[in-house]
C-alpha cells in the first residue's frame, strides 16, 4: 500500500511493526494507529452485530472503535498505544 504521510514532518526513528502477518513502516512516538492509517488501513475490526467494518472514530480512547489484538493482548485502543519496536497487531478486518 502507498503509505499516506505528510511531508515535511519531523518524526522519530522508522522502525517496523508487523500487521496481520505484513511488514509496515512506522515512527518511534506515534500510535499504532497513526501507522495504520498512514499505511493505507482505514478498516481494523468489524461490528459484532452487523460485521459492518469499523475504523478510527474518536482518536482519543472513548470510542473503543480502533480496538486490535497488541503482542497478544486483546482489545488494546491503538490510538493510545505507542508503536514499538517489534509490535505485532493483529486486526479483525
Amino acid at each position: 500500500m502507498t503509505a499516506q504521510r505528510i511531508n515535511g514532518v519531523r518524526r522519530g526513528e522508522p522502525i517496523t511493526i508487523t500487521v496481520n502477518e505484513e511488514e509496515v513502516e512506522a515512527y518511534a512516538g506515534e500510535s499504532i494507529a497513526a501507522a495504520l492509517l498512514a499505511s493505507g488501513r482505514r478498516a481494523i475490526r468489524q461490528n459484532v452485530k452487523g460485521g459492518t467494518p469499523r475504523g478510527y472514530f474518536c482518536g482519543m480512547g472513548m470510542c473503543f472503535d480502533c480496538t486490535a489484538t497488541v503482542d497478544g493482548n486483546p482489545n488494546v485502543r491503538t490510538c493510545m498505544t505507542e508503536v514499538h519496536s517489534d509490535c505485532v497487531v493483529e486486526t479483525s478486518s
